[in-house]
């Protein structure tokens, strides 16, 4: 018997989920950067390029910092791959609504991790949830998308733009309002964030926490609507 596909999937491909995704993506972003080290733990290319620095400087201590975040990003990508088959759903049911509120937790207990701690311990584990992400949430309607970062999506936006206003597609200019939405999502999430880690220093992850719980409350009340 073959694997079944999360029965949430649908769900998580509609434009309001995928844009309370990238506007708490937005959000992390600013927050790590203010609130633990400056750096961006969503996405790994800045990783990479420290990992290669360090080595080329023969700075090996230095370079295994950069590899723990990888670590994460690989091991949260295969955890997605794994649910995405629907071999979790036999034993959990509900699977991708358990894997939303568990990143819920761990940005909410995020927030009683001190700043005087090391950084790696905050950034590294977000770092898997964006890899979870990335790997479970890509697409919204028929058209691909990343939730933790814009340069694709900008990408997409610019070649939705030309179809839609040069060939003069409706498809293309349908696409282009979605990629306009969601890139402005994210910096609207960037913006909130800034404003938050300024006022609430390491406790203002809470309202990420708050927003993706958002979903899982707009999941229960979409499966209770009459058809």
């Amino acid at each position: 018997m073959g694997a079944e596909v999360p029965p949430d999937t649908e769900k998580t491909r509609t434009v309001w989920f995928a844009l309370l995704l990238t506007l708490t993506n937005g959000f992390l972003d600013a927050y790590t950067y203010f609130t633990r080290g400056g750096v961006f733990a969503n996405v790994q290319t800045g990783n990479v390029i420290f990992f290669a620095i360090d080595i080329a400087d023969r700075k090996l201590t230095a370079a295994l910092n950069h590899v723990w975040p990888l670590l994460a990003f690989i091991t949260g990508v295969a955890l997605a791959a794994h649910i995405k088959s629907g071999r979790v759903e036999r034993i959990l049911p509900r699977s991708l609504r358990w894997t939303i509120a568990t990143q819920v937790v761990a940005l909410a207990l995020i927030g009683f991790v001190p700043a005087t701690v090391p950084h790696s311990y905050v950034t590294v584990p977000i770092s898997f949830l964006a890899a979870v992400q990335i790997g479970l949430f890509r697409s919204v309607g028929d058209l691909n998308y990343m939730p933790v970062a814009t340069t694709g999506n900008m990408m997409r936006m610019v070649e939705a733009g030309y179809d839609g206003l040069v060939e003069k597609h409706a498809a293309g200019r349908r696409a282009f309002r979605v990629y306009v939405a969601l890139i402005a999502s994210f910096a609207a999430g960037a913006v909130i964030g800034a404003v938050a880690s300024r006022a609430w220093d390491v406790r203002a992850i809470w309202c990420a926490a708050a927003a993706l719980a958002i979903t899982l409350v707009l999941f229960a009340i979409d499966e209770r609507a009459p058809r």
